[in-house]
């Protein structure tokens, strides 16, 4: 199985401790360890049991690997209590488990193959959005999970907060979630994964969470919904009373992913007079500086019209000529979303009627975060950068200031995700929730003809 990691020792026993603790085993008791690798979490239970003199359970490991699955063999095979199968954990199965544990491979959409991606969309109801492996060996482990089981994993935090958990979220609230554990970030020798042991008990046993930070801090919370848990994890208060950044935007959002930069970013002196009109300045989050946003010395060529749409072939004329070069052509060709759009299209749309106005700049990833202004509203922002469209363009120097401000960045710091190195990872999910002063409310709504309002642009 792609994503396997071994689950440190001390890690596995605090495990099972949570796992066991409040359960009395018997000699029927049964036990799940999907993908098992080469066994740690059955050694975990085996030492438990010894510990407390407890029976040994009745344990299945299933680990996709054979050469792992072949040692698990060996290491429990004068053992009768324990099973190892060489199997696919995510491939249908009527068997339900007293217990499950484990540690579920974290592999991301990008790594996984078309056929991959369509099968598992398929079968799982989890498998939507930008999923990961793991979210699936949630919702099967749930499946296989007795009414009364009970289940402890080990796995990225994201899903408390991603909009492609949602549906994860959902069907653990239809157990209890007994206890989210934020585990160091260096948990796993050589990675860093941000992660959490999550622990779930039957339905209705529990009311509340037990939640406990990386800081150390611990206290009870009540999750709901399927919206991001963060504010609930952080036990902020329910409701925010004031406006927030989505009330006074038009947009906070990533910028355009192309899927393929190599082909559609080109500096100026490499242009082609003939592709000039197809032509925008474009930053990534590397470019961007405290100073402000400099020239632009890098190009998206986009073949896009104004208002979103993606351009007929027979209308890019040189741009179809350029991206048509064999090179170029098999790296776009080579693209997931071509199985769905056009050779030339790009991995996600590109609203320049909302892109291509007055509109504030910051990274996706950085050690602290700050905002810088593209006051002529003629940046194309690459993935790596979010961006920030008022309503107002008149309020743009107000904002910006107050995103830069001390009060904004404590915001900020204390509801962001981080990524490695202690990194904030900005989203624009949390952007839109953070609060702004009443100021930068429009006194009145703005008509659609002025929201819609257009920068022309030649094609």
């Amino acid at each position: 199985m792609k994503g396997f990691v071994p689950t440190p020792t001390a890690l596995v026993d605090e495990m099972v401790r949570k796992l066991l603790r409040t359960v009395n085993v018997s000699a029927a008791t049964t036990l799940l360890d999907p993908g098992c690798g080469e066994g740690q979490f059955i050694a975990g239970v085996r030492r438990w049991c010894k510990a407390t003199g407890q029976p040994v359970p009745q344990m299945l490991g299933v680990e996709q690997h054979p050469g792992r699955a072949d040692e698990a063999r060996r290491r429990f095979k004068d053992i009768p209590q324990i099973t190892i199968v060489a199997s696919d954990f995510l491939v249908p199965s009527a068997q339900r488990f007293d217990l499950i544990i484990g540690n579920p491979p974290y592999v991301s959409l990008g790594n996984l193959s078309a056929e991959e991606r369509e099968s598992y969309r398929s079968r799982y109801r989890t498998a939507r959005g930008r999923f990961d492996l793991y979210m699936l060996f949630f919702e099967q482990a749930l499946t296989l999970l007795k009414p009364t089981g009970r289940l402890v994993f080990v796995t990225p935090e994201k899903f408390t907060y991603v909009d492609s958990a949602r549906v994860l979220r959902r069907l653990m609230l239809e157990r209890s979630v007994h206890e989210l554990h934020f585990v160091s970030e260096d948990s796993f020798d050589g990675f860093v994964t941000y992660p959490v042991v999550t622990t779930i008990g039957p339905t209705q046993d529990y009311s509340r969470t037990h939640v406990s930070l990386r800081s150390g801090e611990s206290y009870d919370v009540q999750l709901h919904g399927d919206d991001s848990w963060q504010s609930i994890i952080r036990a902020e208060p329910a409701t925010h009373a004031g406006p927030t950044l989505d009330d006074v935007c038009i947009r906070v959002s990533c910028g355009v992913a192309t899927g393929a930069d190599a082909a559609y970013i080109v500096r100026d002196v490499d242009m082609d007079r003939d592709l000039r009109r197809f032509a925008h300045p474009t930053v990534s989050g590397r470019q961007l500086r405290r100073a402000g946003l400099e020239t632009a010395r890098s190009f998206m060529l986009v073949p896009y019209d104004h208002n979103g749409r993606l351009l007929p072939e027979q209308r890019l004329g040189a741009l179809a000529h350029y991206l048509s070069a064999p090179a170029r052509k098999a790296m776009l060709t080579a693209r997931t979303c071509t199985a769905r759009k056009p050779w030339y299209a790009f991995h996600d749309n590109a609203p320049l009627n909302e892109i291509l106005r007055p509109k504030i700049l910051c990274k996706d990833i950085a050690p602290e975060p700050f905002f810088v202004a593209d006051t002529e509203g003629t940046v194309v922002p690459r993935h790596s950068t979010y961006y920030i469209v008022p309503h107002d363009p008149a309020v743009l120097p107000e904002l910006l200031a107050y995103l830069n401000s001390s009060d904004a960045s404590q915001w900020l710091l204390a509801h962001c995700q981080r990524a490695a190195n202690g990194f904030l990872r900005l989203q624009s999910g949390v952007l839109k929730r953070l609060p702004v002063p009443e100021s930068l409310v429009p006194a009145q709504p703005f008509s659609s003809q002025l929201e819609m309002e257009t920068l022309t642009i030649s094609a």
